[in-house]
This record gives C-alpha cells, sequence and structure tokens, in this order.
C-alpha cells in the first residue's frame, strides 16, 4: 500500500503491475473498499497493466489532511478526488473504472475531462447524478430498492450507520448481489474500511446531497454546474450490468446509450450482482484490456 497527498487529502492505495505499463485505476463503491479488485489486479499486471486501486474518501487508511475540511460525498467531490490522484501520481491519461461511487467519479472525470481519459469501464452505465430531478418519484418497484437512501436521510438513520456500519453493509452486499455467495472471510476483508473516522459523515452526505436536503460544497460548485446539464460521455466506453443487480436492475431496453457517443458497448452478465469486479473478475479484467489497447 502506498499513500499520495492531494489538495484535501491523503489517498491510500494499492498499486499492482509494472511501472512503465499503461495505468489502469480502479474505483470501488459503497459499502466495498478496494478488495473487489483483488482478482482484477493481478490479472491486469500479468498482461502488462499498471493498476492502481485507491481507497475512496471516508473508507479504510485514506485521511482528510485538514479537520476544517467538508465531510462531503457529493459526485463532484469523488470525480475531484479521481482529478487530484491521477495529478498528484502525474498520470495524464488512463483508464478508469469503477462501479457504484467509484463509477460515479469515473464518469464524472470520463464526461468532464475525456483528455485525461483513454477508456470508461462503469458498472451499470451512466452513473452521474441529477439532482434537479432527484425528487421526481420513481415507480414503486424501484423506490424500495433505494430504502438504505431513505433511512439515511434521518438521523436515526446517520445513528444506524454509526452502530451497525459492519451489520448493514453485509446486509446491502446479500441484497444488491443475491447470487453472490461470499463467505465471512471475503466480506472480513473489506470490514475494516468502514471504521474510518470520518466513513459515516461521508456517506450520510452523499445520500443526502443528492437529493437535495443538504448543502454541497462550495469549493465543487463549479464542477457540479457542469454535471447539471447531463454532459455526454465522449471516451470509449464499457457498461457492465450484472443481471442479478438488486439495486440497478438491467432495463431491457438502454436508454442511456445515447449518452455515451465516443464507442460504447453494453455487457449483460448472467448471475452477477452489483459489485461486477468481485464477482466476474474476469469480465471486468478483460474489460480494462480491451480499452488499455486502444
Amino acid at each position: 500500500m502506498k499513500t499520495v497527498k492531494t489538495d484535501r487529502l491523503e489517498i491510500a492505495y494499492l498499486e499492482v503491475g509494472p511501472g512503465d505499463g499503461p495505468v489502469a485505476i480502479l474505483l470501488h463503491g459503497f459499502p466495498y473498499d478496494v478488495a473487489s479488485y483483488r482478482d482484477v489486479a493481478p490479472r491486469l499486471a500479468d498482461a502488462g497493466v499498471r493498476s492502481l486501486t485507491p481507497y475512496l474518501r471516508g473508507y479504510g487508511p485514506t485521511r482528510f489532511l485538514r479537520a476544517e475540511t467538508p465531510r462531503s460525498g457529493e459526485q463532484a467531490a469523488l470525480g475531484a478526488d479521481l482529478l487530484g490522484f491521477m495529478d498528484a501520481l502525474k498520470i495524464p491519461r488512463a483508464v478508469v473504472a469503477g462501479y457504484d461511487w467509484g463509477g460515479r467519479a469515473a464518469c464524472v472525470v470520463a464526461a468532464l475531462f475525456p483528455e485525461r481519459v483513454q477508456g470508461l469501464v462503469t458498472g451499470a452505465g451512466y452513473n452521474i447524478q441529477n439532482v434537479a430531478t432527484s425528487v421526481k418519484p420513481a415507480p414503486p418497484e424501484a423506490e424500495h430498492r433505494y430504502w438504505y437512501q431513505y433511512y439515511f436521510h434521518t438521523e436515526r438513520g446517520r445513528a444506524g450507520l454509526a452502530a451497525n456500519r459492519a451489520e448493514l453493509a453485509k446486509l446491502l452486499w446479500r441484497l444488491w448481489s443475491p447470487e453472490w455467495a461470499f463467505d465471512d472471510a471475503t466480506f472480513q476483508a473489506s470490514a475494516p474500511s468502514f471504521d474510518n473516522p470520518d466513513f459515516v459523515d461521508v456517506v450520510i452526505h452523499s445520500y443526502r446531497v443528492r437529493y437535495g436536503y443538504v448543502a454541497a460544497d462550495p469549493a465543487y460548485a463549479a464542477i457540479e454546474a457542469r454535471l447539471a446539464a447531463t454532459p455526454e460521455i465522449t471516451v470509449p466506453t464499457i457498461n457492465i450490468h450484472g443481471l442479478a443487480d438488486g439495486v440497478h436492475p438491467a432495463p431491457a431496453k438502454d436508454r442511456q446509450a445515447a449518452l455515451f457517443t465516443g464507442g460504447y458497448e453494453r455487457l449483460l452478465i448472467e448471475r452477477v450482482g452489483h459489485n461486477a469486479p468481485q464477482e466476474a473478475p474476469a469480465v471486468f479484467a478483460d474489460a480494462v484490456l480491451r480499452l488499455t489497447e486502444r
């Protein structure tokens, strides 16, 4: 494990593969951590790719540099963290790959800074949020899957996350990947990352700000303003969507395809849920490799 400092964070990350190889940045989601890529990174290294897997803000050993920095979990902050990570490591261009929060960070950078992105692998498609329309109700079948978000909108939910972070995470793993028979050792490899002192604050802010229920960090206002326009993603993209995803089921018709204008492919994977890189590492690694070879 290594660390690097950006303007706001000391980011802990894993590095695997040759130092002179093409770069792939692998980004985890909530509530997971870098272990999602434990079987992806070696496959990439065997093919000569240098993979970097950072702990997101609020996870594992990653730390804020200053106590006064808002513990924001908004999409613009995640995107800015990724860009800052690349700048700190002097990486001009990379394949960026992620799902859930990590997929959101990857989509933000791919949309707004395409010159920095060789290709995008995204779990479940276009992960940029439209905050302005977030209060519009979804069909009830979709709404019930978001119970945890509504829970986090309450102070009872904040207290519940603080008291039961591992138990809640394990429940979400089961609900979101119902066909993934992970064992306790697999879960315990990730669980310590949720003991980060900023985890609760970052998570709660993330799920409140996306509905406009708390203020965003003014430092990211310019990025959020650009994201509000629903920018197209103009880099080559592979969308990996598990057909057993319990939070974002794959629609029969891909309504997001028009937002990807740089070459786009959707892969629908049987018996795979929300955590595609850990459930289908060979498929995920192959998608990354295809983009590093372009």
